[in-house]
């Protein structure tokens, strides 16, 4: 099983103290998001979760405890540092105290673990195409000693985006394309592999790899790990990776980035988040005397089977 730490909120940046003290009591338990009187009871052991997925815009807060979880548990890093500023991520730290903290993650965890998500790629007036490139070029050269890889995608146009963010502008082929040989030549002179990430759009020819974020190749690469051969159908449509199960619950992270999908509203997520308590099992509020406890089923993908010369 792949434990996502990131899916549904910023965890690391918010929930730390929280998550350290899951992972030594040894289980969590997670809202189903559809049925909220149904509680999943996740348990938090080596023998069933075969990696522990974070993905997080900083690092800073649990660093100093991360051991707790990578001396016992495959780990694996998604960073997330954009080219946008406060005007669009409110929360977020600096390019460069994020860059800062991407290198003191690498030297604890090694730079093979960590992904650098440059994501989603969005235009408007003052974040154009030539000062995506411009950024992009600027981090990739501070970044690529420190991360095994970078990913990109496209903004995904929905309704609640276009009340957000009405600065918008749209973005066609044209504009894609754009951008994808810009950034693919960038990757090319700073020798960095780059990857799309839940696209159907194919950018090979500007030598940009086409894949998922969380599949076994990347696992086996950056893990040396072995996982037995089974198809996976991916966490939605267009997405390569392996299924994975989201720990937290959704409205809950306060970055404010005005392209949120996991948010409704930042109102309702503030109101969540004075409800958390870091001594509950549920990382918002306690549990209620009608909940239906449902432990899930947990299953290793790993090949634990000897190797044969």
């Amino acid at each position: 099983m792949i434990l996502n730490i990131g899916g549904r909120t910023d965890t690391v940046n918010y929930f730390s103290e929280w998550l350290i003290r899951r992972f030594r009591e040894g289980f969590v338990y997670s809202r189903n998001p559809y049925y909220p009187h149904i509680v999943n009871r996740i348990q938090l052991s080596p023998e069933t979760i075969d990696v522990v997925e974070f993905c997080s815009k900083n690092y800073a807060p649990i660093l100093k405890d991360l051991y707790e979880i990578t001396d016992r548990f495959n780990c694996h890093f998604h960073y997330t540092i954009t080219a946008y500023g406060k005007d669009i991520e409110p929360n977020v730290p600096s390019i460069d105290e994020s860059i800062e903290t991407l290198k003191r993650l690498a030297a604890i965890v090694g730079k093979e673990k960590i992904i650098w998500r440059y994501d989603p790629v969005l235009l408007t007036h003052e974040y154009s195409i030539e000062r995506h490139l411009e950024t992009f070029d600027e981090m990739a050269k501070r970044l690529q000693p420190h991360a095994d890889r970078c990913l990109f995608s496209f903004v995904i146009w929905y309704k609640k985006l276009a009340v957000n963010m009405p600065e918008l502008l749209p973005m066609g082929d044209a504009e894609k394309n754009r951008l994808a040989q810009g950034m693919g030549d960038i990757a090319h002179r700073r020798h960095l592999y780059l990857q799309t990430c839940g696209m159907r759009e194919d950018y090979s020819q500007y030598g940009i790899h086409h894949s998922g974020c969380m599949t076994a190749l990347i696992y086996e690469h950056s893990l040396g790990l072995r996982f037995k051969s089974v198809k996976h159908k991916g966490n939605r449509p267009g997405c390569g990776c392996m299924e994975s199960r989201g720990l937290g619950e959704y409205n809950t992270c306060i970055n404010g980035c005005r392209y949120c999908y996991a948010n409704y509203n930042h109102a309702r997520a503030q109101e969540n988040y004075k409800n958390h308590d870091p001594l509950s099992p549920l990382m918002i509020g306690h549990l209620h005397p009608d909940d239906e406890i449902r432990p899930i089923h947990q299953e290793s993908f790993l090949d634990k089977e000897p190797m044969l010369f």
